[in-house]
């Protein structure tokens, strides 16, 4: 077990740990916010998989995930508007450390891997790690009105 295979563990057991809490104990606008923040920090721990085990085939899936999660979240924001407007999720500081957790992890691993293609693929996939998962927690708490009017 190397460096990058303790990072990701690390990475994965506090975003299931907080994902499994959210979704056992709380009301529905905790869950929708464990849905979001469950493919936040898979994605950070398939990145450091990647580096881990030399595979950058790893690094296509976290991608992938980077972009569907949050349009996952957005679909349940928009199908449980009704019930999520008399008590909206507020999730920005998991958002924020979610996506703290994201850069810091995209940021290693471009100083690891260096100038190339391989560097540009992560940058995008934190790019789009992030402003999909701070778009998502801002759908989720009601900042898009649109959302809710259909």
């Amino acid at each position: 077990m190397n460096g990058w295979m303790s990072a990701a563990a690390v990475v994965l057991a506090g975003g299931v740990g907080a994902t499994l809490w959210g979704v056992a104990t709380g009301p529905l606008r905790r869950a929708v916010v464990a849905q979001n923040l469950a493919t936040a920090f898979a994605c950070p721990a398939l990145l450091l998989l990647s580096q881990a085990y030399d595979r950058p085939s790893y690094v296509d899936v976290a991608l992938v995930l980077a972009l569907l999660g949050p349009v996952g979240t957005l679909v349940f924001a928009r199908l449980l508007a009704d019930e999520l407007t008399a008590d909206p999720p507020r999730a920005w500081s998991v958002t924020w450390v979610a996506a703290g957790v994201g850069a810091v992890v995209v940021l290693v691993l471009c100083v690891a891997v260096g100038p190339s293609r391989a560097m540009v693929k992560l940058l995008v996939t934190g790019a789009l790690l992030i402003g999909g998962n701070v778009v998502a927690s801002h759908a989720l708490s009601g900042g898009f009105g649109g959302a809710r009017r259909g």
